[in-house]
């Protein structure tokens, strides 16, 4: 038997990511934790719970399993920059701001050539609300929840660095 969770879609779970939740899985089972990403094939859900020793833990709850989803709270922006901080790499940019500047401004043209929604919000770039690009504006400074998105905004990037020397 197939449970709600499954069966409301990727579009949905969108929403709960990046919020405190309070899942239900099994009679007994209760997990709480940061929702980072919802596998769209499984729905399982992945969870990060930073404990009050500065260690942190991570969940994943199959989705099968899942009965229920409860969002506490939304994430502030000090625990969305320390997940970043612990599932992405940290880099140093050496480029100077004209360059960063130029690589920015190509990368978005080359993304409105190729249909796809993207807007400047300060240093980043955002694709349709759900990606973000940081500098040097590379396909490893893409960062999604939705994999889908990531893997073709990431292509499409690759693309123009063998196209664009």
């Amino acid at each position: 038997m197939q449970n709600d969770w499954s069966l409301i879609g990727p579009l949905e779970w969108t929403r709960y990511v990046n919020k405190q939740v309070k899942v239900k899985a099994g009679k007994d089972e209760e997990r709480r934790g940061i929702l980072i990403t919802v596998d769209p094939v499984s729905a399982s859900l992945v969870l990060v719970d930073f404990r009050e020793d500065g260690g942190t833990s991570v969940h994943v709850v199959m989705g099968h399993a899942v009965e229920e989803v409860q969002v506490l709270q939304d994430a502030d922006e000090e625990t969305i920059d320390r997940l970043r901080a612990s599932f992405l790499p940290q880099r140093t940019c050496s480029l100077d701001s004209e360059e960063l500047l130029r690589r920015r401004g190509g990368v978005r043209r080359w993304l409105e050539k190729n249909r796809v929604p993207v807007e400047e919000e300060g240093e980043e770039l955002k694709v349709a609300g759900v990606l973000t690009i940081r500098a040097p504006y590379g396909h490893e400074d893409c960062s999604s929840s939705n994999q889908i998105i990531l893997d073709r905004i990431q292509r499409l990037i690759q693309n123009l660095v063998h196209t664009d020397p």
